[in-house]
């Protein structure tokens, strides 16, 4: 018989859940911070290559020590797309940071979910019924809103953000019909993308660290991985119903941290873009979730991705 969520080790559950993944968000929020910093001195490339060598001799001892096997995993064709694409997004999400203020990158990265919703449609064939189509028209008015295109809004980084996000929504897809992988898989598949990545164009515009700059690119990599033990966990502890729109905090953050270390005042169209955006998504996790209690599917609700992990 399924565990009340009333129980109180449920509750308590629920309670470190959430906990874990207000933590976990803020630590993607410093982590974004840090990169803004960085992409000031240091290329895309160059900033890639060092957090992938910093996460990887975490992931690997961990990986071993919870024996996940190093072998290449089923389906990698899929696979080696997801690669690409979250090598396309986190490649995006610097060189946008670079010229835009934080929170409008995470704006448009935080519409993810409804491109998602809009995608699934096509991609998995998955059916929308009413409720979901106006939340994914609400979402999109949302991104409408923050951008407000023109000739002057539309610029290159603000339409590279727009594409990053584009490559985020498609990786959660493909994160999606990859479910049943293994978390350590997945992100090592990430991490060795970003590398070669990173190999590949670094030695075009290197420029040589100091010691301060050096241990914060490879902190760069240890926070980032820290954020994902976070989220991960909670996912264990709670119902991502539960403690997905808490991913929405990321906003917040941006908005804050973005003032303090840089400077960024945000829009007021971008502060009522990113309100509609976080709205229609948990308006989309609620209709998940309803339909999930119905019976419609047997598991819980997606496990959120968050942008630039």
């Amino acid at each position: 018989m399924a565990t009340s969520l009333s129980s109180p080790k449920v509750r308590s559950g629920a309670v470190y859940g959430i906990g874990l993944m207000l933590l976990g968000v803020f630590l993607f929020a410093m982590n974004d911070v840090m990169g803004k910093w960085l992409v000031a001195t240091y290329s895309v490339g160059q900033i890639l290559l060092l957090r992938s060598i910093a996460a990887l001799v975490v992931l690997l001892p961990l990986m071993r020590r919870q024996r996940v096997p190093l072998q290449i995993p089923p389906e990698p064709s899929l696979h080696l797309l997801r690669i690409i694409l979250s090598t396309l997004e986190v490649a995006c999400f610097y060189w946008a940071v670079t010229y835009l203020p934080l929170a409008d990158v995470m704006t448009y990265y935080l519409a993810g979910p409804i491109y998602v919703a809009a995608f699934a449609v096509f991609l998995l064939g998955e059916k929308l019924d009413p409720p979901r189509i106006a939340a994914i028209a609400v979402g999109f008015l949302g991104v409408m809103v923050a951008l407000r295109p023109s000739p002057a809004t539309l610029s290159l980084p603000a339409l590279i953000a727009l594409m990053g996000s584009a490559f985020y929504s498609l990786l959660m897809v493909t994160t999606r019909k990859l479910r049943e992988t293994h978390d350590a898989t997945l992100l090592l598949g990430q991490l060795l993308g970003a590398l070669v990545f990173g190999c590949v164009t670094a030695p075009f515009a290197w420029v040589t660290p100091g010691p301060v700059e050096l241990a914060a690119l490879f902190l760069l990599g240890i926070v980032s991985m820290g954020g994902h033990a976070c989220v991960n966990r909670s996912l264990k502890l709670a119902p991502a119903s539960v403690v997905a729109p808490y991913q929405y905090t990321l906003i917040v953050w941006a908005i804050v941290l973005g003032y303090l270390f840089f400077g960024d005042i945000v829009g007021f169209w971008t502060l009522i873009g990113a309100a509609i955006i976080c709205g229609a998504g948990l308006i989309l996790l609620i209709l998940e979730h309803q339909a999930a209690r119905r019976g419609r599917v047997a598991q819980d609700i997606e496990a959120p991705v968050l942008p630039e992990a």
